[in-house]
């Protein structure tokens, strides 16, 4: 079952399943991977982690693509946590795929570089040597894309990637997520790629399951297009595809 419409330039297909869902979204990741390889002979790729991205990441691995030609960034990453810490994202990318597809390069963004401001520099000088063809995001609870909460968001930020507060309803997410045992001890700060960053893309795959998410689904549809709700700006984007669940589609009429 699908069930596909549009909001403005945003294209939103809904489907029964987490699995269904997540199949779709690899489907679509697969098209854009594989026509800018077949146009330029590489392309570059930006991939989430979190809950939301198990079904779409567990089906990714599946395709037939050749990854040897394929460049990976990364969304963001807590500030001061080491790769070895259990909610480590670059943990959860190697272990839940890059192990298992072996890219050619992997950016990874160090948010436990013992000096950031440099670790920033180097990476946002790899994205600019890199234009994303698709980037693979989630919406957070609190609307946010990546880490950038409502009051942190800029829809035109100077930035391409720094370092962000986190907001209690984000850290109340990791936490429900299960990937600390408090909320004390959720990281309150990020590094995060910037609204710019993920809009500079050609193309983005925006994957959101699960009832928790589906205000967030709702005011990024229906809302204003607000930094209240970060995610509403990808109404705006040439290039996107929302992929739901039915449940996190249940406010959608």
């Amino acid at each position: 079952m699908e069930i596909s419409f549009q909001i403005e330039n945003l294209s939103v297909k809904i489907y029964g399943q987490k699995k269904e869902m997540g199949a779709a979204a690899a489907d679509y990741v697969t098209r854009k991977l594989k026509d800018a390889i077949e146009k330029k002979g590489r392309a570059n790729l930006i991939l989430a982690t979190g809950a939301s991205q198990f079904s779409f990441l567990e089906a990714l691995q599946t395709k037939e693509i050749d990854w040897e030609k394929i460049t990976v960034f990364h969304l963001d990453e807590y500030k001061g946590i080491s790769e070895s810490h259990p909610a480590s994202f670059r943990k959860y990318l190697k272990e839940r795929i890059l192990n298992k597809v072996a890219p050619k390069k992997i950016y990874f963004l160090n948010g436990d570089a013992a000096n950031l401001q440099l670790e920033i520099k180097n990476y946002e000088e790899a994205l600019q040597a890199h234009p994303i063809d698709i980037a693979c995001i989630g919406i957070g609870e609190n609307g946010h894309i990546a880490f950038n909460d409502p009051a942190v968001a800029d829809f035109k930020d100077p930035k391409l990637v720094k370092v962000v507060e986190l907001d209690e309803a984000c850290r109340n997410q990791q936490l429900g997520e299960g990937w600390f045992p408090t909320f004390a001890d959720v990281p309150k700060e990020a590094v995060t790629l910037t609204i710019s960053a993920i809009m500079n893309c050609k193309a983005i795959s925006c994957v959101v399951p699960d009832e928790r998410k589906a205000q967030a689904v709702y005011n990024s549809l229906y809302g204003d297009i607000s930094t209240s709700c970060p995610a509403s700006i990808l109404r705006t984007h040439p290039e996107t595809v929302l992929f739901l669940d039915k449940a996190s589609a249940s406010l959608i009429k």
